[in-house]
């Protein structure tokens, strides 16, 4: 079965400080280990969906700075096709800062520099690409048009569309009626909808909230309690892997990737978000972003592994 997977999102340099516990506002917390990576949500998600085995196009903007071409580099070295990758002259390639603390848990800030720069213009000039897709995968770090006239072009033509609403912004029902999978975590719900994702019953709500705003199927994603998969075929709990987690930075993007190459191997929602935790709980025993993602064998090895009797 093909496995095809446009993803229209954002590449970022990301500068990560991992220290014993996170600090309180105005104190400094010393002894941290630095690393340089790359990450960025759409980045992050084509590198996973790559490395769980799918064939890869990703549409996106760098600077014209020196990690602009390091982007690139490292984004073609996960076998994913860089041609649609944008060098925007005079503006700086995005940048994170992230520091990790306790349990992985951490704090974001990002300057997105050229990912704002890419435009509904970007998404006609990948269109053979975005059109040639079986899926194609989006996110909200690049500019609420760019995202829309990508999942526009795809939704006529019949393509799934699966959109992860990361970072959570305002979302249109117009918008929402292009796409296939919609997959947030209990924040981005919680935004999406208004209902607080705290309980079982809240879970369902908001996800049958959701459906009634467009999405064909919506998939919330819990942590350690796994990921919520409803649609029109019904609803349920994947269940999460249990493991020790020292870094959850990209978890979600890990997810979203191997969610779509799950999903378009023909398994059904819920079995492909297991095969997507799985990912997720590999990703999150590593630190960083992309190269915390795990390649094809070792999820399967994981699974194996997980589910011998």
């Amino acid at each position: 079965m093909s496995q095809r997977i446009a993803v229209v999102g954002s590449s970022n340099v990301d500068l990560i400080m991992k220290m014993d516990r996170l600090p309180k506002v105005g104190e400094s917390v010393s002894d941290a280990e630095f690393r340089q990576t790359f990450g960025g949500k759409g980045a992050n998600q084509a590198y996973a969906a790559a490395l769980a085995g799918g064939e890869v196009t990703f549409v996106s903007c760098v600077g014209d700075d020196s990690y602009g071409a390091q982007v690139i580099e490292n984004m073609r070295g996960c076998g994913a096709n860089v041609e649609h990758v944008y060098t925007e002259p005079g503006v700086a390639t995005g940048t994170a800062l992230i520091m990790i603390g306790e349990a992985g848990r951490n704090y974001i800030s990002v300057a997105p520099g050229a990912n704002y720069k890419l435009l509904p213009a970007h998404v006609a000039r990948a269109g053979a690409a975005i059109d040639a897709a079986d899926m194609l995968v989006l996110q909200y770090e690049v500019p609420v048009a760019t995202v829309t006239a990508a999942a526009e072009r795809a939704s006529a033509l019949g393509k799934s569309v699966m959109l992860n609403l990361a970072p959570p912004r305002p979302i249109t029902d117009a918008l929402l009626r292009h796409v296939t999978y919609f997959v947030v975590n209990e924040t981005e719900a919680a935004f999406a909808c208004g209902i607080e994702v705290n309980s079982d019953a809240n879970v369902r709500r908001a996800a049958d909230a959701l459906r009634a705003k467009g999405a064909a199927n919506v998939i919330i994603t819990l942590g350690e309690q796994g990921a919520f998969a409803a649609g029109a075929d019904g609803a349920a709990y994947a269940p999460s892997f249990k493991v020790e987690a020292i870094d959850s930075t990209a978890a979600g993007d890990t997810f979203c990737g191997a969610f779509a190459v799950g999903l378009l191997e023909g398994r059904a929602p819920m079995d492909a978000a297991r095969f997507a935790n799985a990912a997720a709980a590999l990703s999150v025993t590593r630190i960083g972003a992309q190269i915390s993602i795990p390649t094809r064998a070792e999820i399967d090895t994981f699974m194996r592994a997980r589910e011998r009797p």
